[in-house]
């Protein structure tokens, strides 16, 4: 029976798979057959033991160990004790030198890695449809808004772009944390090795190279949970990129606005009860889950206090927050991939937003032709704030308020204010910003 809705509802089929209970299990099982391989490399287990359990680790069953863990109460034991049956004789050297997180924290470490190698594919593709949508529109002029008002113009070219670099950052963020949060530990009951003897560190070394996973310097009974605090605000970073966009594009989808649009299905419905809605429910959706996967930050940082060299309130915390803020995580990239591919563009809908205000919002490019030609910054300012503010009482375009005023008309011809009331001729260097970006982050990014 489905509980939660990843089970359902959200979620990409790869990412889950990387979480499932089976999958879980079986990197469990790998890190087992990795420690039984690396102590016999040193001595420490037979050889024939270690490839025994090499060869037959992998046909111990989830169901096995779960008819166990009723009996003795103790998952990790559980597991070992299904492993070894399959193992017959060489049973008895499963798990040698080690305890529990040795091994759970390490399988978590092989889960990281996959789901990271995930998340950076999709990043990437992310990326690209950003970046190609930046370059297609990158002489498409519109107007800006700051503070939900509307200001000097800018291009949808440089808007895609700016989440563009966001994403790159992002992509530069999970390179550098990989090698911190992709780790495996063998370090013993409270973090000496005493088990493993004085080759402690070799064993471990040894073991996480069979893994491919970088060994962790020092620890106690488990991997610092700085690491995964890192993961999680990784992760609650991406949503906050997301969710800015999904809020942008949701902002911009307002009837009265209109200037995109999720792409909507010749059969979607929109509403229940008004048949002509066109809800822009992808973005809406990325929007609410971004809040869940930020939530997962508090619950991350605290499981960073244990008590001495560790206590249990970090381990049921995690079972929760590890598959949800990432499964959802992935998701919402997908997710807002998909709405990015399809978007519709209302261009007759931009360029009415953009002489909505009969050139008012031109005001700084006058101000500062009037500045260039001599006229004091200051007073500049003020007599084109005057101007606007009567043009926008009287509902008159702001060219028939300047060409009014003598102070203006001294400094202005009419040409020239029609020109710098023109927002075609004032987006500075947006198309090369553009462009640069678009060269720079292909090459970078997408190996072209």
């Amino acid at each position: 029976m489905a509980i939660h809705p990843i089970d359902y509802r959200y979620g990409t089929p790869e990412m889950r798979a990387v979480w499932t209970e089976e999958s879980r299990f079986a990197c469990i099982v790998r890190a087992e057959a990795a420690l039984a391989r690396a102590g016999a490399d040193f001595g420490l287990v037979p050889e024939a033991a270690a490839d025994r359990i090499g060869e037959n680790a992998k046909r111990a069953s989830l169901s096995r160990a779960k008819e166990i863990e009723a009996e003795i109460n103790h998952d990790m034991m559980a597991i070992v004790k299904a492993i070894a049956e399959v193992c017959g004789e060489s049973g008895g050297w499963v798990h040698y030198g080690a305890t529990s997180n040795d091994i759970l924290d390490t399988a978590t470490g092989l889960q990281l890695k996959e789901s990271l190698g995930l998340l950076d594919a999709k990043l990437r593709n992310l990326l690209s449809i950003l970046l190609k949508r930046s370059h297609d529109t990158r002489h498409l002029v519109c107007a800006a808004r700051t503070h939900g008002q509307i200001g000097v113009p800018t291009t949808y070219g440089l808007r895609f772009a700016i989440w563009a670099a966001e994403t790159a950052r992002h992509l530069d963020r999970l390179s550098e944390l990989t090698p911190r949060v992709a780790v495996g530990q063998l370090t013993g009951a409270v973090g000496t090795q005493a088990a493993l003897g004085e080759k402690g560190m070799e064993i471990q070394d040894r073991m996480m190279e069979l893994l491919g996973l970088v060994p962790v310097a020092v620890s106690n009974q488990v991997i610092a949970r700085d690491r995964y605090a890192e993961y999680f605000m990784f992760l609650a970073n991406v949503a906050t990129t997301l969710d800015k966009i999904g809020i942008a594009l949701r902002t911009l989808q307002r009837s009265e606005i209109a200037e995109v649009e999720e792409a909507f299905g010749k059969k979607q419905v929109g509403s229940s009860t008004m048949p002509h809605k066109r809800n822009p429910i992808r973005s809406e959706q990325v929007c609410g889950l971004a809040r869940v996967i930020r939530s997962a930050v508090e619950p991350a940082l605290q499981n960073n206090t244990l008590w001495d060299e560790r206590d249990l309130t970090n381990s049921s915390c995690e079972r929760v927050i590890f598959p949800e803020a990432t499964i959802l995580a992935d998701h919402c990239i997908s997710l807002l991939t998909r709405v990015l591919e399809g978007l519709v563009i209302r261009e007759e809908n931009i360029r009415k937003n953009l002489d909505l205000l009969h050139g008012v919002n031109m005001a700084e490019s006058v101000m500062i032709a009037l500045a260039g030609k001599g006229m004091d910054r200051q007073q500049a300012h003020e007599m084109v704030r005057v101007a606007s503010m009567k043009a926008l009482a009287e509902g008159k375009p702001l060219d028939e308020v300047l060409a009014q005023d003598p102070a203006a008309a001294r400094w202005l011809s009419r040409q020239d204010i029609h020109d710098l009331l023109n927002p075609d001729r004032y987006t500075g260097t947006a198309v090369q910003q553009v462009e640069r970006l678009y060269t720079n982050l292909k090459r970078n990014y997408l190996n072209g």
